[in-house]
């Protein structure tokens, strides 16, 4: 097992440029940090290489004779961390995108919030949903913020980012049928009979679906608002939407 204790190494160089969107993208792969989130990453095959803290005692499940071990000392693990107290465990794991029948997806359009697309990421997960599509404009979902928001699901779900504007007619020609949220002209949700193969589009936390994406959805759905809130947070919505569709 190497160990490392000058914070200036060439490899916590190149483990702090997995920190950035540019370096995860150049690597294809990412850092996780948390016990929860390593054990997911190894139990999903993605694992590359496992990082601990000189502190830290790992899981007596993980069979550390397998895998590629790097240990730090604890204030250079400290530099890894992007949370107020680490655990002092961290894991470079591979981009490698996840295999799913498509059946359920979940289509974003724009979400910028990490938090956000975390949380839609892991209820899609917990509703049956298959795939997330994510549109032009949305955070990176290897942002730190948005994998711990996931707990996990990241590795469940097969998350790409495409087109919409490809990608929905494509969906339209295998079958499915394309639902997007509005506020005009637009159904109550409960007024819906989902089809068997739904396409769900959300959209921007402060405009919506944009246009030309509304104009390729078949049925626009929105939710009632019952009391005084002007209107739903996008992750909130979704959520009610994928688990309608997903117990009809």
């Amino acid at each position: 097992m190497t160990k490392i204790t000058s914070t200036k190494s060439e490899t916590i160089k190149r483990l702090k440029r997995l920190m950035t969107k540019k370096g995860r993208q150049e690597s294809g792969q990412f850092l996780v940090e948390g016990e929860h989130l390593v054990d997911e990453a190894i139990r999903a095959g993605r694992l590359v290489q496992l990082i601990m803290g000189e502190s830290y005692r790992p899981k007596s499940s993980w069979r550390l004779d397998e895998m590629p071990v790097l240990e730090l000392s604890d204030h250079v693990a400290d530099l890894l961390s992007e949370t107020e107290k680490t655990q002092g465990v961290f894991a470079v794991v591979k981009m490698t995108p996840v295999e799913r029948k498509m059946k359920h997806v979940l289509v974003l359009d724009r979400i910028q919030d990490p938090g956000n697309l975390g949380t839609m990421i892991r209820t899609a997960d917990a509703a049956g949903f298959d795939t997330v599509f994510l549109g032009k404009g949305t955070v990176d979902p290897f942002n730190a913020k948005v994998v711990r928001a996931t707990q996990g699901s990241l590795f469940h779900v097969n998350i790409q980012s495409v087109d919409l504007l490809e990608t929905l007619p494509e969906l339209k020609s295998l079958g499915f049928h394309v639902y997007g949220t509005a506020l005009s002209k637009a159904k109550s949700y409960d007024q819906v009979a989902f089809n068997d193969q739904v396409a769900l589009v959300i959209g921007n936390e402060a405009q919506g679906v944009h246009d030309d994406v509304l104009a390729l959805c078949d049925t626009r759905v929105h939710i009632p608002v019952i009391g005084e809130a002007e209107s739903l947070n996008a992750a909130v919505a979704a959520g009610i939407l994928m688990y309608r569709i997903a117990l009809q």
